[in-house]
């Protein structure tokens, strides 16, 4: 099972930017997917970004244009960077991956709180 480690939360300005970090224990070309999710104050937990082994991404919509997801092979970490961040984005972000043998693993989560 892979093993997930966040980082880079905090504590950010509307307008201002924000990288999360997520380290897997695995070498991450061989995940089939690795993924942010994020759960805001009374709303569900939602999908964010993935990102495949082969580099391909996906976002939400309400993030397009504003958040990038990339992986680092070498380090075996993914990055989502946010930037145009606002009070929306507000949430505790988690990192998902799924292994090869096709079990997810999550990490704790981070807290991101975008307030003037």
């Amino acid at each position: 099972q892979v093993q997930l480690v966040e980082s880079g939360g905090g504590l950010v300005q509307p307008g201002g930017s924000l990288r999360l970090s997520c380290a897997a224990s695995t070498n991450i070309f061989n995940v089939i997917y690795m993924a942010w999710y994020r759960q805001a104050p009374g709303k569900q937990r939602e999908l964010v970004a993935v990102i495949t082994s082969g580099g391909r991404t996906t976002y939400v919509e309400s993030v397009k244009g504003r958040f990038t997801l990339s992986g680092d092979n070498s380090k075996n970490t993914a990055y989502l960077q946010m930037t145009s961040l606002t009070p929306e984005d507000t949430a505790v972000y988690y990192c998902n991956a799924r292994g090869p043998d096709g079990v997810d693993s999550w990490g704790q989560g981070t807290q991101v709180t975008v307030s003037a």
